[in-house]
């Protein structure tokens, strides 16, 4: 049964197949193909830092990813998941984004991914800068409605505009909330610290039903009764989770573009997504990873774990 069961769905090439610094550059070592047919969850790039105010690098991020993911196994030692027994998952490679043109590059995005849902397969996105995450729900909520969010981050991506601009890394939940893409009462943002401009920085999501968690409220804490309450008040409605790496203090994960000393650990960011198990998530990104700052391939690492962790916990791997 075993046996029949490996062979039906796609396994990613072991380590006594193929040395782990051999085989294929995709995500886990995973198939590829060109589309999502056929896939219950699929990995994908979206190889962008057009939307990113300080440092750039994140469209080199996917790459990354990719190649940091080549160490983790199939099966899930700490929960028990065996999402390669339950789902037929592949890598299908990367967005053909607009290098030039930021607005033209969200209008691709929001295709490619009404591409990816037409399949019913569960996108996990690679990033790229975080303004990839607005032209995602807007796909998301044409196959969804308006979707509940577990956005965690330093940094609210609230602002109105960036120098003039509606569209950019720092903007995506405003438009998000102005185009009634996500549940307002349904948004938790988790991590958010550092400097701003003024209370606005964060209070605005709290004045139009967000439930900010600043990282304060975390440190030297479990994230497990957060996530209970999360998981609550979520319920069954159809979730997406943007995980901006960021969110992590930087002695975890340095190479990023916009680093906030007093950040969440790794151990958090685990129970954050393990903390989503049980919720209906039908699609979910990690971002602002830019590895030009990130010498030893930590930062890079870390957000392929946390992708494989979010695939761990899709519905129908807890089947």
């Amino acid at each position: 049964m075993k046996d029949s069961v490996e062979r039906h769905f796609n396994q990613p090439l072991g380590g006594n197949e193929m040395p782990r610094f051999g085989g294929p550059a995709t995500m886990m070592r995973l198939p590829t193909q060109k589309s999502a047919e056929g896939l219950d969850a699929c990995f994908l790039g979206i190889p962008m830092d057009i939307g990113a105010s300080n440092r750039a690098g994140t469209r080199f991020g996917p790459r990354q990813i990719r190649a940091e993911s080549c160490m983790i196994r199939p099966f899930n030692m700490g929960t028990g998941a065996q999402p390669f027994q339950r789902m037929q998952v592949a890598d299908i490679g990367d967005v053909a984004i607009n290098t030039f043109n930021l607005k033209a590059t969200c209008d691709i995005i929001a295709d490619f991914l009404d591409g990816v849902l037409d399949h019913d397969a569960v996108p996990l996105i690679l990033g790229g800068d975080h303004t990839l995450t607005y032209p995602v729900l807007r796909s998301v909520a044409r196959k969804h409605g308006p979707v509940a969010l577990v956005h965690v981050d330093a940094h609210a991506d609230i602002s109105e505009s960036m120098f003039g601009e509606k569209i950019a890394h720092g903007t995506p939940f405003r438009r998000a909330y102005d185009d009634n893409l996500i549940i307002p009462e349904k948004t938790f943002q988790i991590g958010l610290r550092g400097s701003g401009y003024s209370p606005d920085d964060f209070n605005w999501s709290r004045s139009k039903g967000f439930e900010v968690v600043q990282a304060e409220e975390c440190w030297h804490r479990s994230l497990t009764p957060l996530m209970e309450r999360v998981r609550r008040k979520i319920g069954s409605s159809p979730t997406y989770i943007s995980y901006d790496i960021d969110s992590l203090d930087p002695a975890f994960a340095p190479g990023t573009g916009t680093v906030e000393i007093g950040g969440l650990t790794t151990i958090q960011a685990l129970e954050i997504i393990r903390g989503c198990r049980g919720l209906n998530i039908i699609g979910g990104d990690l971002v602002e990873v830019s590895p030009p700052y990130d010498t030893s391939g930590n930062t890079a690492l870390i957000g392929a774990n946390l992708l494989y962790e979010m695939l761990c916990i899709l519905p129908k791997s807890c089947e």
